[in-house]
Order: C-alpha cells, then structure tokens, then sequence
C-alpha cells in the first residue's frame, strides 16, 4: 500500500513539476529498493519494512542537520528540514509520551518484567507492536525509568 502511495505520488510530483519533491520521494524508493535487496529479505519488504526504511531516512537528516548547524551552513541544514518534512508525510504519527508511557506501562504488566534486567523484553514488545509510532530512543529512556522505579 505504501508503496503504492509512493510510486503514485511521484507521478504526481512529475506532473506537477515539483522538483524538490520528487527528489525526495525518489531517494525513498530507491532506499526501499535497496531493503529489498537485502539479504534475508524475501522479495518485497511490507509497509512495517517500508517504515522502519523512512524512519533511518528521517534519523539520517535529523544528524545533518545537527552538523550543518555546527558547521555554519544552515542552508543545508533547511534543505535536509525540507527532506524530513516531505517524509513524515508517509510515517505514521509519532505518539506522545503520555501515551507512550501508557504503553510500556501496560506491556511491563503483560511481560511481567520486574527490573533494569527485564528492558530487553518490554523493547523487543514495544518494536513489535509500535513499529513507527513510537520514538524509540525516547522510549528506551521511558522504559528504563519506569522499571527502575
């Protein structure tokens, strides 16, 4: 489906003479190609792939943004800000640490995790349920807060 999205969308960015957009959109398929070949992958990758794909894609940009700035150059830093902003398009939205903590919350009681040593276990259920709509990064922090306490 979300594949589908995206071939359809560069056509319509094609039509519509819409550069910087089609560049983007291009440099998402050509990294779902590049998943697709992967080894281990069985043909295709799924929408959770296709995700997950966009979401490096977004962590990518976020860092050079980061050095752009450091470096003096934010005009590259705003043309990589465009990228993401063209991409989240296609990503789920992210849920808010309320809900999140609601979450992991619920998945430590479903684990029965107990403590610090028990993360890996409500991390592996968290990716597997909330692939795309959680940050991650802030969730390891969450989850290593709430089984601490």
């Amino acid at each position: 489906m979300l594949r589908q999205r995206l071939t359809e969308d560069m056509k319509s960015a094609l039509r519509a003479g819409e550069k910087d957009r089609l560049g983007v959109i291009r440099l998402m398929i050509a990294a779902m190609k590049s998943a697709d070949m992967e080894p281990g992958t069985k043909g295709e990758i799924d929408d959770a792939g296709i995700i997950a794909v966009l979401t490096r894609m977004v962590k990518q940009r976020r860092d050079s943004i980061d050095q752009y700035n450091a470096g003096g150059r934010p005009e590259l830093a705003a043309k990589e800000a465009a990228e993401i902003t063209v991409i989240e398009e296609y990503l789920p939205k992210m849920l808010d640490e309320a809900t999140t903590r609601g979450l992991i919350g619920k998945l430590i009681s479903e684990t029965g995790a107990a403590g610090p040593k028990d993360m890996g276990k409500v991390m592996g259920a968290l990716k597997t349920r909330h692939a795309g709509e959680v940050d991650m990064g802030k969730a390891s922090a969450l989850v290593k807060e709430m089984l601490a306490q």
